[in-house]
């Protein structure tokens, strides 16, 4: 069996080597396709950690009512809000601490002096912010919030935050689709160079069934050549996800527009895709040469 596992091994980087022609036209044509794969994963990617970034920076703020003040009735809020689904965290903020920023906020000395005189008879509210773990509940967690008993007011950024916030998961939604279809015609790609290959060696496989050869047997060598042509054609979108993602991080010093537009770090990141490029090849290699052999050799039965 271990023989025969070799064989198949050999075989298939021979039958790759005995048509280079039409093998390097496959791997190209899977080469062109991965490398758009590898673009858009790149995007979803990235779109990943911005999303996850922005929804950590949108909180739900939740401001008390006056006459929930006591320290007994603040505990209470902030475990209510704990427990509900999707709150990852909660932090409180006095009253004290809400006038020392607003007062920050001000560079001007003469708008400061001013403002300071309503610090003894502070207006302001005790607040506490919620971070959610899932940008699509922020407007069903700041509605179950302020259904508790002594939260006045919320807020958490309205419809424009969790537009935002879906249209971001839309494009990776679409990005994941892409890569689904662009697999999908590297599949036929590669079968239809298979095909080809079959047909150059038909006379070959009439004779392996005449001596008795199973169709498992047959079959081997070319799914091992479709995994291959997968690989070639995985190398160059390996080396351009590569070099290429850590020279353009490096370019934009891994921020894009702002900080909250952050990129993903290179490391794990492309040693991740890379792998997943070369799965992808290698895998769409073998279904696109199984089906297309298993095609072939139903038709000869």
């Amino acid at each position: 069996m271990i023989r025969r596992f070799f064989r198949h091994i050999r075989e298939g980087f021979y039958g790759v080597g005995r048509h280079a022609a039409m093998s390097v036209s496959s791997a190209s044509a899977v080469t062109i396709t991965l490398l758009i794969i590898s673009i858009f994963m790149i995007v979803t990617g990235n779109m990943q950690e911005v999303t996850q970034n922005i929804e950590g920076s949108v909180k739900i703020s939740a401001f008390v009512a006056y006459d929930h003040e006591e320290q007994s009735q603040l505990d209470m809020i902030q475990a209510t809000i704990k427990n509900l689904e999707h709150v990852v965290s909660v932090e409180y903020s006095s009253k004290d601490q809400e006038f020392d920023e607003l007062m920050e906020t001000y560079e001007d000395e003469s708008a400061r002096e001013a403002l300071e005189t309503y610090r003894e008879d502070n207006p302001l509210h005790d607040a506490f912010y919620v971070e959610v773990n899932d940008g699509d509940a922020l407007k069903d967690t700041a509605e179950k919030i302020q259904a508790i008993e002594g939260i006045e007011t919320v807020n958490y950024g309205g419809d424009s935050a969790l537009m935002f916030v879906r249209t971001l998961n839309s494009v990776r939604l679409g990005g994941a689709i892409l890569v689904a279809g662009l697999s999908a015609l590297a599949i036929f790609l590669i079968a239809n160079t298979i095909k080809l290959t079959i047909y150059a060696r038909s006379n070959e496989i009439a004779i392996m069934r005449d001596v008795g050869a199973t169709n498992g047997f047959i079959r081997a060598p070319f799914v091992v050549e479709g995994m291959i042509i997968g690989a070639l054609g995985a190398i160059i979108p390996i080396l351009f996800t590569i070099f290429g993602y850590i020279f353009i991080y490096d370019k934009l010093g891994g921020v894009l527009f702002s900080e909250m537009f952050k990129m993903t770090p290179p490391h794990p990141f492309v040693l991740q895709l890379s792998l997943i490029l070369l799965g992808i090849g290698m895998v769409v290699g073998l279904i696109g040469s199984f089906m297309s052999v298993t095609k072939y050799l139903r038709w000869k039965r």
